[in-house]
């Protein structure tokens, strides 16, 4: 039997300096700070997720991993506003028919997508 899964309760990326990572995800990103086990795992509220980082994860490496995408309403502002902050877009935004997409880079390497889906009628 296949498995069922009803929801993805957190995605958590490897970074090797938390200090750098911790100010990225507060102070660029602006997200709110969960949970903090030892300063080495620390969780930040998304809608309804959690995206985690962790110097815990010594045997992964940063940017090798897997992609987060963040939902936005203002996908331009926030483009913009990343930018200013001077992120790197990896992925310029674009359209690509269902939703505005683009992939940037964390403090750490990390790849992160910004998104915002398309109204459906």
């Amino acid at each position: 039997m296949k498995p069922s899964f009803t929801g993805l309760p957190f995605f958590v990326y490897p970074v090797t300096d938390m200090l750098r990572a911790r100010e990225f995800y507060h102070g660029v990103l602006g997200l709110t700070e969960t949970a903090n086990w030892d300063d080495q795992f620390v969780e930040y509220a998304v809608g309804g997720g959690t995206l985690a980082i962790s110097g815990f994860m010594q045997d992964a490496v940063p940017a090798q991993a897997g992609c987060a995408a963040l939902e936005t309403d203002d996908f331009d502002g926030v483009v913009a506003y990343l930018k200013g902050q001077g992120v790197r877009f990896v992925m310029e935004p674009t359209d690509t028919g269902v939703c505005h997409f683009a992939r940037f880079l964390d403090s750490e390497g990390n790849h992160l997508a910004l998104h915002r889906k398309h109204a459906t009628s």
